[in-house]
């Protein structure tokens, strides 16, 4: 299903979402056919959906296709689970399929989307899975069981006292204070561009907002910075926002090593791809806060 268009059109697209199903010549053309501009990614093994709105017509269109799903696949899936059942906490059976609810976790979430017709019931705050499905379910479990342990929060909690008082925890302390200095060194022959998103070694895709041409000391950021040298200033960034995100257009390759020293490059469609979905959840959180003060201020 790989097409020679995909990375052109990938590296053109502003914002993408991706799905997953298993391979079935009616299903691809149902799928064309609803969305035309969608591309196979080799790469992520994945269809990839253009637009701002790409995971809510994803999730729509998955739900009728479970709906389309034979009596006969829908009930070899819930033979199969009674047969060999999942018993977990985090699992519960209905009568279309399984409804998964654990505390959030990125890597369950990576996990959950590689299965077939899952989708996000952002109602009721669970992952929902037909039947169909459940031979790819049960070959993920484990992953997924895995990280919603270490994401509950008596585990966080766990993890927190041991890293008390220790050289991680003052790690991760002089890392989190340099961050919000909201600094970066860059060459004073090779500045980064102003007003744009670059990404970064250390801070991801950021905008550097000013150069103030203050001489970086390498010895007092060598922890942080290590590639810094006196050759280098103080440049001043903020994060960048989705909407600077989406136009920003894509490196065709990854950064070599003497920008990874530079410490500055052009961001790659996977870097892109990143950030958009992590300044997409920044914004919707946001705007719940938002609708939660004005709805208490009223």
């Amino acid at each position: 299903m790989a097409d020679e268009r995909t990375e052109q059109d990938e590296s053109e697209a502003p914002l993408q979402e991706t799905v997953s199903f298993a391979f079935d010549r009616m299903t691809v053309v149902r799928f064309r056919e609803t969305f035309p501009n969608a591309r196979w990614s080799d790469k992520l093994q994945a269809w990839t959906v253009p637009g701002k709105t790409a995971r809510n017509r994803i999730d729509r269109w998955v739900a009728s296709e479970a709906d389309r799903r034979t009596p006969y696949e829908q009930e070899r899936g819930r033979d199969a689970f009674e047969f060999e059942p999942i018993l977990s906490q985090y699992l519960q059976v209905g009568d279309q399929g399984f409804r998964v609810r654990t505390p959030f976790s990125r890597a369950v979430v990576d996990e959950l989307r590689q299965i077939p017709f899952a989708r996000w019931n952002g109602v009721d705050k669970v992952w929902e899975i037909p039947f169909a499905s459940y031979d790819d379910l049960q070959h993920r479990w484990q992953a997924i069981e895995e990280g919603a342990k270490r994401s509950e929060p008596e585990e966080r909690r766990k993890r927190a006292e041991a890293r008390r008082g220790t050289e991680v925890e003052a790690r991760a302390k002089r890392k989190i204070s340099e961050r919000r200095k909201r600094r970066l060194p860059v060459p004073s022959d090779d500045l980064p561009p102003l007003g744009r998103p670059v990404a970064t070694a250390a801070f991801g895709i950021v905008v550097i907002t000013e150069i103030t041409g203050e001489i970086v000391d390498p010895e007092e950021i060598v922890e942080h910075h290590p590639d810094a040298s006196d050759e280098h200033v103080w440049a001043g960034w903020r994060a960048a926002t989705l909407e600077e995100l989406i136009h920003t257009w894509p490196s065709k390759t990854g950064p070599g090593e003497l920008e990874r020293i530079r410490g500055w490059w052009q961001p790659s469609l996977d870097e892109l791809r990143e950030a958009r979905r992590a300044a997409k959840s920044t914004e919707r959180r946001r705007g719940v806060r938002e609708a939660t003060t004005d709805a208490a201020s009223r």
